[in-house]
């Protein structure tokens, strides 16, 4: 399971004076205890954990972005470390072709007749995804699709 994972990992990180990984675990667990906390959860599953995850990994891209803008190159760097710890954690990303085809599936599934019905597509299309490709990724596919179809 996912968890015991991060928590293995953090130990771990914790013997090796590994300080880069440990913070970045210990900030993790924390908000996954947060969120079991929030939900009355014992324990989390693992969609529920990716989805922590996937919410740190927003708050380091954007992170990265905003230290750029303002030339602190070492400040981008150290949270571009710390996103590639995180992301080790989630399950391997579709590839675009992959997507493509499930998108087509949505569309004639759903019979999409324009750029009106991605609401439609976008749900059929993330219910059989679940996680394993970036949103917007995904979102941007979908949309070039449909004005195709116009």
């Amino acid at each position: 399971m996912l968890e015991e994972k991060i928590f293995n990992d953090y130990k771990e990180a914790m013997k090796n004076k590994d300080s880069l990984k440990s913070s970045v675990l210990s900030f993790l667990r924390a908000d996954m205890l947060n969120l079991s906390t929030a939900k009355k959860k014992a324990k989390l599953d693992d969609s529920e954990i990716i989805s922590v995850i996937k919410k740190q990994i927003k708050q380091r891209q954007d992170s990265i972005e905003q230290f750029n803008k303002g030339n602190r190159v070492d400040m981008a760097q150290k949270e571009a470390k710390e996103l590639e710890i995180l992301k080790a954690y989630l399950p391997p990303e579709l590839p675009v072709e992959e997507i493509k085809k499930i998108i087509e599936e949505a569309v004639s599934s759903t019979e999409a007749q324009g750029i009106k019905d991605m609401g439609k597509v976008m749900k059929e299309v993330t219910a059989k995804i679940k996680g394993q490709a970036d949103g917007k990724v995904v979102s941007d596919l979908v949309k070039e699709r449909l004005l195709k179809t116009q």
